[in-house]
């Protein structure tokens, strides 16, 4: 068990360099989904946030004045 342990130790401290940077990489890739995650996240929040507010405003009522075009078809139909 204890030559194991030897052999395990030796091969970790020759393969260092390629361990420390794979978990660098590991790490980086890691911050940058969860960065990516809560963008996304506040995003949504804030799109839903202005959604509700534009929702809750009072829409102006515009009234079309059709005179015009009724006395025109009745001009036609004469």
């Amino acid at each position: 068990m204890s030559q194991a342990k030897v052999d395990r130790n030796k091969e970790m401290k020759a393969n260092k360099k390629q361990i420390m940077k794979k978990q660098k990489m590991m790490n980086l890739l890691r911050k940058c989904v969860l960065s990516l995650a809560a963008l996304a996240l506040v995003c949504w929040i804030g799109f839903s946030a202005y959604d509700t507010y534009t929702s809750n405003q009072e829409r102006e009522s515009v009234e079309v004045n059709y005179d015009a075009i009724n006395d025109y078809l009745q001009n036609l139909s004469e």
